[in-house]
């Protein structure tokens, strides 16, 4: 699938998207791979850390840009939208920056894709998105339903939009690992919900799950990984060991579990050895349905406290790689 295509991905100089180039110019063999960001500093930090295979190329460009996009996308095979504004504080401040990036940004991937005959576009989004109770969660969720029925714009025949949906990223911006790492050196950290758990996946995983998604994508799924999850007071123990603990309260916007599937969801989702797929509702662009995966039971739900893989303390310590 990705060897010999021409590969955009948005937000390219993200912590997604090094390892995606990082693991995509390792075992693949790519015509072109675009790094499509706002930021020349990081793209340049990216080039001189590195990143300087033949077929790389480095494009200055914002999605809210509609025309930077039209000059970006012609001759595309493959877009891999992973651009986004993700903290959920920043999102609450500025809610205005983040419907223009997360919502607005999504229909001019859409737009552009169709009208520059992109045959594969994949889009990166959260647990969050899974009834939200934030803004960021809020503007997922529309960002999914505008991938899903994208496809009706693009008909039969035209471009193809799908979505992952996964949980907190081991590394990634914004996550806790590093926040315990730090404060560990003066004796204390803080938690704000001894009961809270949350599901976990590696960089690496998270990225061979997308390519794996863009090969089996037939238009307007929401592929779901299975994942484990983790206690926050076991996450405190792998990272921190023998700190003090001082518990801050549950912030605004954040809850006790995420959730991958909710209940409604689960209706028309199915179950595979390694992942779920969510099917569109209205596949008005298709009569095609899934013809593997088994019917989840009535009620269920995929939530990080009712999951039966759980993290061992050291199992944590090897996916964070602490000793």
């Amino acid at each position: 699938m990705f060897n010999d295509k021409v590969i955009l991905i948005t937000g390219g100089t993200g912590s997604f998207g090094k390892k995606f180039t990082q693991i995509v110019l390792r075992d693949y063999r790519p015509k072109k791979l675009i790094i499509f960001s706002r930021d020349e500093l990081k793209q340049h930090e990216m080039r001189m850390s590195g990143f300087k295979h033949p077929s790389l190329r480095y494009f200055i460009g914002d999605v809210r840009d509609r025309e930077r996009l039209y000059r970006a996308l012609p001759g595309v095979d493959i877009v891999v939208h992973a651009a986004a504004l993700k903290q959920v504080p920043a999102c609450e401040y500025n809610p205005f920056e983040a419907v223009k990036t997360n919502v607005l940004g999504a229909q001019n991937i859409i737009d552009a894709a169709i009208d520059n005959n992109v045959r594969r576009v994949l889009a990166l989004s959260s647990d969050k998105a899974v009834s939200p109770i934030n803004l960021y969660g809020a503007t997922k969720l529309v960002a999914e339903k505008l991938f899903v029925q994208g496809n009706a714009y693009s008909g039969a025949e035209g471009t193809r939009f799908s979505c992952v949906r996964y949980g907190n990223v081991v590394g990634s911006r914004g996550s806790v690992v590093p926040v315990f790492e730090k404060q560990k050196a003066s004796g204390r950290i803080t938690v704000t919900d001894e009961r809270m758990t949350r599901f976990w996946i590696t960089l690496e995983q998270g990225v061979r799950f997308v390519i794996r998604c863009v090969e089996q994508m037939q238009g307007g799924e929401v592929f779901v990984p299975r994942i484990p999850s983790m206690r926050i007071m076991d996450l405190a123990e792998a990272v921190a060991p023998g700190c003090e603990i001082e518990f801050v309260g549950i912030r605004p916007g954040e809850k006790l579990h995420e959730a991958l599937i909710s209940r409604d969801e689960s209706r028309y989702t199915l179950e595979l050895e390694n992942m779920f797929v969510i099917q569109p509702v209205h596949p008005w662009w298709t009569a095609a349905n899934w013809d593997q995966g088994r019917p989840l039971p009535d009620g269920f739900m995929y939530t990080s406290d009712n999951n039966d893989h759980w993290l061992t303390i050291q199992e944590l310590r090897q996916m964070i790689g602490v000793v």
